[in-house]
């Protein structure tokens, strides 16, 4: 309640003056208000999909008088963002070689020939939890 009257008795102060303000200054105003009104960016309701559809039809919208700094920044972290992934993936897939080469070592260095791990009654036996030590 205390701010609408506060509001109340600055319009009541800018009005009381309002008289002695000359015609020409009033319509010199009323003309830069118009122009700033004019020159003010309208604001435009943009489509989007997740954000990635928001940076299409901006660039689509803007054309070549625009800035494309934005899009050319999300376009940029797109990218970093695929290569990240594909960093990640080849990690990954080293690190799978490395240990699958790692098993075949020590089953290469075993003194047990590889035949023997083809031989279904040694799989049996080394499952088998019942054997004498």
């Amino acid at each position: 309640m205390n701010e609408e009257r506060q509001a109340y008795r600055i319009r009541q102060l800018l009005n009381y003056g309002l008289q002695d303000i000359s015609r020409t200054s009033i319509r010199r105003m009323e003309a830069a208000r118009h122009m700033a009104l004019s020159r003010q960016k309208a604001p435009t309701a943009i489509l989007s999909i997740a954000g990635f559809g928001s940076m299409e039809t901006q660039i689509i919208s803007r054309g070549s008088n625009g800035k494309q700094n934005s899009g050319f920044k999300q376009i940029l972290a797109i990218c970093a963002l695929l290569f990240g992934m594909w960093l990640s993936f080849n990690w990954h897939s080293d690190q799978y070689v490395a240990e699958v080469e790692a098993v075949d070592s020590a089953l290469l260095t075993d003194d047990l020939p590889p035949d023997v791990f083809l031989d279904t009654e040694f799989l049996e036996w080394l499952k088998d939890d019942t054997s004498e030590e």
